[in-house]
């Protein structure tokens, strides 16, 4: 389907095909954002020989080697439509020289062939280009039947060992298209797993691009991310890039409550947020939830406390961003908390207040979501549905309600204003009134709260 952008490419009477990851989705009939441009014929100069009239051009760098140049197209409506560029590169072949994601030379020159650049790329489904002019396909590894079988399969028994990151591309496919590995795909992950090893953190956890998403929370994010993480375990390249969650490989728990080992409890919750919009530290929180419970079943201590350390220095090491490290430490801690304070009708909005208080509205609802994917994955009572559905319906309510300091009638100066000193005890006053306002949200007014104060005072 000629885009915007494609007919644009197309009319710069360059002989462009668009390659990789919009062909396989626009095959399966998916949105695609990303288009990437193949040009064959021409070097690097010639090609940005060829753009420079349209627009500002800019090296396109891979690791420090020259692999194409980015377009920023003097046209205000194609500008609009791809703000960030276009890319646009020569075929190329690439030479792994070593077992890191930057251990590569690359050649990209007018006599490398479309074919030899399909050749160089991980998967079947991802080696297809489409020629702007005709829209003719070129598939020299059954890309295209590899899609309608839903299977992913590698272009070469390489791919792995040149690109250990594959691995984790592979299985987040997996998880957002619905595909099955090959067999020879499945053992050539086995077999170099370890190669994963070498992987930048980033390209793993937190992010290189503009949305912070490595392929680790990209997976977490697709439709079907427990069938990919059991992969990620088999394989072992769990083990690898996550070898805090192996204790809870094939681990069993005393309690009536569990289903299964830990670790397919933990798949469980994951999948049962895959279509909930739960963000990524909600997510990530769901899998590393139990990562304690092997060390605290034998200490008595608190699992989720536990949990919450071992899940922060897990996001530190992913570099993913403090704000991500800092939520998902605290979405693990509270995840644990007691539901029978709504298992009546009556209290249910008196221990909202409560809730919403201790934990802010943002972090409360990631809370509520976490708890009915963990409910949903064990054997538990009615009941404690019933007080989730209580908690969950009275959230919207009792957000409206006051449960922060910004939400009092008052604040320290008017507490200064009223004869009392600076210093730590104010902040305590304050914390005190709220306590009672939200208890008593009536009770929110200037000249009550300050007559409370004068009695803490």
């Amino acid at each position: 389907v000629p885009t915007a952008i494609r007919r644009y490419i197309r009319d710069l009477d360059l002989d462009a095909y668009v390659v990789g990851g919009a062909v396989r989705d626009e095959l399966l009939g998916l949105p695609q954002t990303d288009e990437d441009f193949l040009v064959p014929g021409v070097d690097h100069a010639g090609l940005r020989a060829a753009l420079e009239p349209h627009g500002r051009v800019e090296d396109l760098e891979v690791h420090g080697q020259l692999v194409g140049v980015r377009l920023y197209p003097s046209d205000r409506e194609i500008r609009r439509l791809a703000p960030k560029g276009i890319e646009l590169t020569p075929p190329r072949a690439e030479r792994s020289t070593g077992p890191g994601h930057k251990d590569f030379a690359i050649v990209a020159d007018e006599r490398v062939t479309i074919v030899e650049d399909m050749e160089r790329r991980d998967f079947t489904v991802n080696a297809i280009a489409c020629r702007l002019a005709d829209g003719g396909l070129v598939d020299p590894f059954g890309g295209r039947a590899d899609l309608e079988s839903r299977v992913l399969r590698t272009v070469t028994p390489h791919s792995f060992a040149d690109d250990p990151l594959r691995i984790l591309r592979g299985l987040r496919l997996v998880s957002q298209l619905g595909f099955t590995l090959a067999p020879a795909t499945l053992a050539q992950m086995t077999a170099h797993a370890a190669g994963l090893d070498h992987v930048s953190p980033e390209r793993i956890g937190g992010g290189i691009k503009a949305d912070g998403m490595g392929e680790l929370s990209r997976l977490l994010h697709g439709a079907a991310p427990a069938p990919a993480l059991r992969l990620m375990r088999d394989t072992g390249a769990l083990a690898v890039l996550l070898p805090e969650l192996q204790p809870i490989v094939g681990y069993t728990t005393d309690s009536a409550r569990q289903i299964g080992t830990v670790d397919e409890h933990s798949f469980a919750v994951v999948q049962n947020l895959a279509e909930t919009g739960a963000d990524t530290a909600t997510r990530l929180a769901a899998l590393m939830h139990d990562v304690a419970k092997p060390e605290t079943d034998q200490s008595g201590e608190n699992h989720a406390a536990r949990g919450a350390e071992t899940a922060g220095r897990v996001m530190c090491r992913l570099r993913y961003p403090a704000a991500v490290v800092r939520d998902v430490r605290t979405i693990v801690a509270g995840h644990a908390f007691a539901l029978d304070p709504w298992q009546a009708e009556a209290e249910a909005a008196l221990a909202t207040r409560r809730f919403l208080a201790g934990n802010g509205e943002r972090i409360a609802r990631a809370l509520v979501a976490l708890k009915r994917a963990d409910l949903a994955a064990k054997r538990v009572p009615a009941w404690e549905h019933e007080a989730l559905d209580r908690l969950d319906a009275a959230l919207a309510p009792a957000a409206g309600q006051p449960h922060r300091l910004g939400d009092l009638a008052i604040d320290g100066s008017d507490l200064i204003a009223d004869g009392l000193s600076e210093g730590p005890a104010l902040g305590g006053i304050l914390g005190t009134l709220l306590t009672r306002v939200v208890d008593d949200p009536n009770l929110n007014t200037r000249e009550q709260l300050l007559e409370l104060a004068r009695e803490l005072a």
